[in-house]
């Protein structure tokens, strides 16, 4: 799963519009999630959903609109999380769109044992970040907590002694690109968004 929904406030202009080298954002990630092997990918869209669709090539996801993008990534984590339907996926590999140090290596280290018991965390330096793995066991639990802007952080501590940490500082930056100086570093642009989108 990928959330792409924020609006990027402190960026100029939503997350999942962030493009590199020409390209946009949400489709190296989308490729990156591919080539780890987690198949099918929800995207979770919410500002600017139809200039997305437009810029991007989503023919490969299963695509949801978050319509109450504005009240965090827990509305955007339910949506995709109810997205996913099929009884026969155990588990969810969850990543940002914004995040344009993630590599396959970091995807598939975390989504190693795609159990329906797992609850895994990539950390960095010793702190957890993304990607994570929440076991189908967990979805209802991480759907009912998910709040605003802190997503399943309320689930992760009240289950911490259940989660995984695999190290990805090897393989992987996990820092996200939430300031024009990390965008700049990335060499990220976001396109000026057109009036009425």
């Amino acid at each position: 799963m990928i959330i792409a929904a924020g609006g990027g406030r402190r960026i100029g202009g939503p997350e999942a519009l962030l493009h590199v080298g020409g390209r946009p954002l949400v489709n190296q990630v989308l490729d990156i999630m591919a080539e780890a092997g987690c198949t099918p990918c929800v995207v979770v869209l919410g500002a600017a959903a139809e200039q997305v669709r437009q810029a991007a090539d989503l023919s490969e996801a299963r695509v949801v609109v978050n319509r109450a993008w504005g009240t965090g990534i827990g509305s955007s984590l339910r949506m995709g999380l109810n997205a996913l339907d099929d009884p026969g996926i155990e588990a969810v590999a969850v990543a940002p769109v914004d995040m344009p140090g993630l590599t396959a290596a970091a995807v598939r280290r975390v989504a190693a044992l795609p159990y329906p018991e797992a609850l895994v965390c990539a950390t960095y330096r010793g702190l957890r970040g993304y990607p994570m793995l929440f076991g189908r066991r967990h979805w209802p639990g991480i759907a009912t907590l998910a709040k605003a802007d802190v997503g399943a952080r309320p689930y992760l501590l009240a289950h911490k002694d259940e989660i995984v940490d695999i190290a990805c500082d090897t393989v992987a930056d996990g820092c996200r690109a939430d300031t024009p100086e990390l965008l700049a570093q990335w060499g990220l642009t976001v396109p000026v968004q057109r009036v009425g989108a």
